[in-house]
């Protein structure tokens, strides 16, 4: 077994199987985080300048169309702020929520009172509890460390076919540098991968899937083609406890206890499945990229980190009403917990297929040059 090692800066450590340190015991997480900044962050006049032309190519593509941008909407942090920010900046935006059956009634209430608030319209796209009961059962059965790839695959593809049944180009995203660099790669991956997500529920699933919205290889790449995903914080100075601030204060929000604990399956997977099964706690890497961006410091994190991620008595009621919710017996979701762990490289996907030699020399490079000629 490898020796445990921390990071000097951040708090990720060991538990990623996939890390590595510099001479100075800095982990690659933070590495990657200060190319992000260097690479995505534009601070003073020069940002605002970018945002001012991001907001004006936005409205010359959405003349003349009912909405000039889409936006997704869980009634979570950044999501809610990215709907706060764009009607600051004077943008006509559809709110997108998807509802796959784990809505707690505080994000209910949430995405209700702040877009009623914004005075923003809002689509909600219900998926068939049976067809995605059955897809999230299967993803748990498989034994890889990450069940919420099916809902974020499916908000991808809700937002995609929207924006082209709309014709609207601009999709606003609250995925953000300062708030969510850590996430390691053995610990969530294949989000875009509908080959790996359909082989997962071919072997263990037992419906057919005949309208989970997803998207395939090639859809995938003609809409980024066709459509622009802008993470728009990254735009402005993003601060998560002043965006909570904000929330709080203007659109009556309220907090929900951790990151995309909106969620009550969300709540559950990262506060027990994944430390208890995995040895995953995710709150490692949402709280190194909080340290890395100045907004907490890192004893603060470490002492955050001795807690449990919430309190065992609500753990104990979400096992029971997630498995029964899910159709397993205690006796059932035991025999998950305690099956034999699993990534995303023991299962078929389209990055297996990408790896191929003749792929990687021939195909790859033709894609890359065509994607940069569209950009």
């Amino acid at each position: 077994m490898a020796e445990y090692r921390m990071c000097k800066r951040c708090v990720m450590d060991t538990s990623d199987p996939e890390i590595t340190f510099d001479e100075n015991g800095v982990c690659n997480h933070c590495h990657t985080y200060d190319r992000l900044v260097r690479e995505h962050i534009v601070e003073g006049e020069a940002g605002r300048q970018r945002l001012e032309k991001l907001v004006q190519d936005i409205k010359r593509a959405g003349q003349g169309k009912q909405y000039d941008c889409l936006i997704g909407v869980s009634g979570g942090v950044d999501s809610t702020y990215v709907a706060y920010l764009v009607k600051k900046l004077g943008l006509r935006p559809l709110a997108i929520h998807l509802d796959n059956g784990w809505d707690s009634e505080l994000a209910v209430k949430n995405i209700e009172e702040t877009l009623k608030r914004l005075e923003i319209d809002l689509h909600t796209e219900v998926l068939d509890w049976e067809e995605f009961r059955d897809l999230q059962a299967a993803f748990l059965k498989a034994s890889t460390p990450d069940s919420e790839i099916p809902t974020d695959h499916a908000i991808v593809a809700v937002l995609g076919n929207m924006a082209a049944k709309l014709g609207v180009k601009y999709i606003l995203i609250g995925n953000n540098v300062r708030t969510e660099t850590h996430l390691p790669g053995a610990w969530s991956r294949g989000h875009f991968d509908w080959k790996y997500i359909r082989e997962l529920h071919k072997r263990f699933g037992t419906r057919p899937l005949k309208t989970f919205p997803h998207f395939g290889f090639l859809a995938y790449y003609s809409r980024m083609i066709t459509q622009r995903r802008i993470a728009i914080l990254d735009y402005i100075s993003y601060s998560k406890q002043e965006a909570l601030r904000v929330l709080q204060d203007e659109l009556g929000w309220r907090y929900y206890g951790g990151k995309h604990y909106e969620s009550i399956y969300t709540r559950f997977y990262q506060g027990y499945i994944l430390p208890v099964k995995f040895g995953y706690d995710k709150r490692r890497c949402h709280l190194s990229s909080l340290i890395c961006s100045g907004e907490i410091a890192r004893e603060q994190a470490l002492e955050e980190l001795k807690a449990p991620a919430y309190s065992p008595s609500m753990q104990e009621e979400d096992r029971e009403y997630v498995a029964k919710k899910l159709g397993f017996s205690d006796e059932e979701f035991t025999a998950i917990m305690n099956a034999p762990k699993k990534s995303y490289w023991d299962y078929p996907s389209y990055d297996q297929f990408m790896n191929q030699p003749f792929v990687k020399k021939g195909l790859v490079p033709v894609v890359k040059k065509i994607m940069k000629a569209f950009k």
